[in-house]
C-alpha cells in the first residue's frame, strides 16, 4: 500500500549504506554498543514473555482470584492503568532526560523498579489481589519507561538508511530472550508439576528465574551504551496533562506525519497488544491449553517473532518502512481470521506462527519509522509520544476485548474477530502517511 503522490524514499541497495556492518552505523558508534543496545531488548523481553503473557496472567485470574468473575477485569485493569500512567508521565520523562542527557541514568532506574517490583509478585499467593495488582502496575510502569527510553537511543546509533535493520536486531534479540527466559521457566514448570507441585510453588520460582535474566542481561546496556545528548536548557516546567498535549500540538504544527503515524501506530497496536496480554487467556478458555501448552506456544510465537524481526529488517530498508508495516498488517488480518475459524489446535498453532511472524515485524517496522521521522536533538520526547500511542493502545485492545466478551456471555472468538478491526483501521491510517514529506521536515529541521 503505497502513496501514489509520494513513494518512500529507498532505504537500501547501493548508495549510503554498503552491505558491511560498520557502514549500517553512525559515526563512533562500536559494533558491542550496539549489541549491548540489543541485549536490552534481550533482557526486558522475559517480563512480558512470562509474566504478561505466558504465565503470571493465568495465575492471577485462576489462584490469586480464585477464577472469581471479576478476575480478568481486574488483571486487564490494572495493566491498563500502568498504561494510562505512562501515557500521562512519558512525555514529562522523555524532554526531561533530553535536556540533561540522562537518558541512561533513567534507563538504569526504570530497570532496577521493574526487577523490584517484579519480585514482589513471589509473595502473592491466593487473596493477595491487591499486592499482586499493586506490584503488576509498578513493574509494568517501569518496564514501559525502559522501552521508550531504550528505543530512543536508536536513531543515535544507526545511520537513517539502517533504521529498519538495527532496529529488527533488537527485536530478534529481544524475542531471542524471551524464549531463554521463557525455556528456563518451562524447565521449572515440568519438573515441578512432575513432583506434583502447584502453580502457587513453582510460579515464585519462575518469577525469580524471570528477573534474573533480566538484571543479567541488561547490565551490557549500562555498562557499554554511551550517552551523546549533551545537556541544555529544560523546556518551562508544565503539569503533565499540560506537556503532554503540547508535545501532541508541535507534532500537528511541525510534523504532521509523524502524527499520523503515531494514530496509525495507535490503531495497529491495540490489536497487538489484546495478542501479548490475552493469548494465553484465549488459549486455554476457547483452545483447553494447559499451562506447559500455553508455555510451548507463547514459544512457538517467539521463534516465528525472532525470525520475522531480523529477517525483515533487511527488507523494510530495501522496499520502505511504510510498505512492509502494510504487508506485515495485511499478515495479521490474516491471523486474525485464522484464529477465529480455528476449532483444532493445529489450525491454532498456524495462527500461532503467524501472529509471531507478524509481530516482531511491526514493531521493529513502527519504531524504524519512528526513529526515521523524529527529529534530532528531541529523540527521547518524541519517543515518548511513540510510547504514549503505544499505550494508549494497551489501555483499548485488551479493554475492548474484555468488554466484547463480558457484553457476549464470554464469546472469546467474536472478541478476536472483533480485535481484527484494528489492523483494518491501521492499514487505512497508514495509507495517509506520506514518508517523504515527513523524511524532509525531519530535515528542515522544524522544530521549535
Amino acid at each position: 500500500m503505497s502513496d501514489s503522490r509520494n513513494t518512500e524514499p529507498p532505504q537500501g541497495g547501493s548508495g549510503a549504506v554498503a552491505a558491511g556492518g560498520d557502514s549500517l552505523l553512525n559515526p563512533g558508534v562500536a559494533k558491542r554498543e550496539v549489541w549491548a543496545w540489543a541485549m536490552y531488548d534481550f533482557a526486558n523481553s522475559g517480563y512480558t514473555t512470562v509474566i504478561l503473557t505466558a504465565v503470571f496472567s493465568t495465575y492471577f485470574v485462576g489462584v490469586v482470584g480464585a477464577r472469581a468473575s471479576w478476575a480478568t477485569l481486574a488483571w486487564t485493569a490494572a495493566l491498563s492503568l500502568s498504561y494510562l500512567l505512562i501515557m500521562l508521565t512519558m512525555p514529562t520523562l522523555g524532554a526531561r532526560a533530553d535536556a540533561r542527557a540522562a537518558k541512561r541514568r533513567l534507563l538504569f532506574a526504570s530497570t532496577v523498579g521493574c526487577v523490584g517490583a517484579t519480585l514482589a509478585l513471589t509473595q502473592t499467593g491466593p487473596g493477595d489481589v491487591w499486592l499482586a495488582l499493586v506490584a503488576i502496575v509498578i513493574s509494568n510502569y517501569c518496564y514501559c519507561v525502559g522501552e521508550s527510553v531504550v528505543a530512543a537511543f536508536l536513531p543515535e546509533l544507526a545511520r537513517p538508511a539502517a533504521l529498519g535493520r538495527v532496529s529488527g536486531w533488537g527485536w530478534s534479540f529481544g524475542y531471542c530472550g524471551g524464549m531463554l527466559t521463557l525455556g528456563l521457566s518451562l524447565v521449572v514448570v515440568t519438573r515441578a508439576e512432575a513432583r506434583g507441585m502447584t502453580a502457587e510453588h513453582f510460579v515464585p520460582w519462575v518469577i525469580v528465574v524471570t528477573c534474573s535474566v533480566f538484571a543479567l542481561a541488561a547490565l551490557p546496556s549500562f555498562f557499554l551504551l554511551r550517552e551523546r545528548a549533551r545537556p541544555g536548557q529544560a523546556q518551562p516546567a508544565m503539569d503533565l496533562l499540560r506537556r503532554l498535549a503540547y508535545a501532541w500540538r508541535e507534532t500537528g504544527t511541525h510534523f504532521p506525519e509523524f502524527r499520523r503515524l503515531l494514530m496509525c501506530i495507535a490503531c495497529y497496536q491495540a490489536g497487538i497488544s489484546v495478542v501479548i496480554t490475552l493469548a494465553a487467556v484465549y488459549a486455554s478458555e476457547v483452545m483447553g491449553f494447559t499451562t506447559p501448552q500455553i508455555m510451548l506456544l507463547v514459544f512457538t510465537v517467539n521463534i516465528g517473532a525472532a525470525a520475522g524481526a531480523f529477517s525483515f529488517g533487511y527488507v523494510q530498508d530495501r522496499i520502505g518502512h511504510k510498505r512492509a508495516l502494510a504487508i506485515t498488517l495485511c499478515g495479521w488480518i490474516l491471523m486474525v481470521l485464522v484464529a477465529y475459524a480455528a476449532v483444532t489446535a493445529p489450525v491454532f498453532w498456524v495462527a500461532a506462527t503467524l501472529a509471531g511472524l507478524c509481530m516482531g515485524t511491526t514493531q521493529s517496522a513502527g519504531r524504524a519509522m519512528t526513529g526515521a521521522l523524529a527529529p534530532a536533538g528531541r529523540l527521547a520526547e518524541f519517543f515518548s509520544l511513540w510510547t504514549f500511542a503505544v499505550q494508549l493502545a494497551a489501555v483499548i485492545g485488551p479493554l475492548t476485548y474484555g468488554l466484547v466478551t463480558w457484553a457476549t456471555d464470554g464469546n472469546h472468538r467474536l472478541a478476536i474477530l472483533v480485535t481484527g478491526l484494528f489492523f483494518v483501521g491501521g492499514l487505512a491510517l497508514l495509507s495517509r502517511v506520506d514518508m517523504a514529506r515527513g523524511l524532509a521536515r525531519r530535515e528542515q529541521g522544524a522544530a521549535v
